[in-house]
């Protein structure tokens, strides 16, 4: 009784599409394929670079609108598998902060979701710039690595009954970038389709695709690091 009165409270009960705003880091890694396999189902062929690796990565996301409020998401990409004529991300890993949007994933999505806790600490630092093409080009474009000063760590923990594990951390270190007369960083819009399976758990063992309907107005230039 106490689920079903949740899911009729539940602004994922109104049906898709289900919209989230916020702010997000999208970092790709090469993920190598045999660690990769571990997560993807066997049926799956998975795209691999230089025969040994795969296109994976992590998803960052704060919301500050969704149909059950503010939460935060972690979504850890294990890699990418084939599905002619393109190819789709396999989540290995879901982290939210929310026991509602927790189930929702696990339910509708097939996702691996389970609950975290966010946790965020802000500290200074101070990096000497270094010559380089890389750098050149970011100050061509209004960016400067040479001092960015304060960075935000994000420290990222899985909740199993009542069992807490830390997962990882994230630093996210600020950029100064260019900024125009109206003192905005006016980025360019960018919309994206990110396609995906999912499925085969046990709260959904069917196999689902889908894509998500990313859409950015504003983009600020950040480093983000994985460990």
């Amino acid at each position: 009784m106490e689920d079903s009165k949740v899911q009729l409270s539940s602004g994922y009960a109104m049906g898709p599409p289900w919209l989230f705003k916020g702010s997000a880091l999208y970092q790709l890694h090469l993920v190598k394929a045999e660690i990769a396999r571990v997560f993807i189902p066997k049926e799956f062929k998975i795209v691999e670079a230089f025969g040994r690796y795969t296109l994976g990565g992590f998803f960052l996301a704060r919301y500050d609108d969704s149909p059950v409020a503010k939460f935060d998401e972690l979504v850890v990409i294990a890699g990418t598998v084939w599905n002619p004529p393109t190819s789709c991300a396999w989540a290995a890993r879901v982290l939210v902060n929310n026991e509602e949007a927790c189930r929702h994933g696990r339910k509708e999505f097939g996702l691996p979701s389970n609950v975290g806790i966010f946790s965020e600490q802000k500290s200074a630092e101070v990096r000497v710039k270094s010559k380089n093409m890389y750098n050149c080009f970011l100050n061509m474009i209004g960016f400067s690595r040479s001092s960015w000063k304060e960075h935000t760590e994000v420290k990222i923990s899985e909740v199993n009954d009542s069992n807490i594990m830390s997962l990882c951390s994230i630093s996210i270190p600020y950029l100064e970038p260019k900024l125009h007369s109206d003192d905005r960083w006016m980025g360019p819009k960018i919309k994206m389709s990110l396609p995906n399976f999912s499925g085969r758990t046990i709260h959904n063992p069917l196999l689902l695709k889908y894509a998500c309907q990313l859409e950015c107005s504003e983009s600020l230039w950040t480093y983000q690091q994985l460990w």
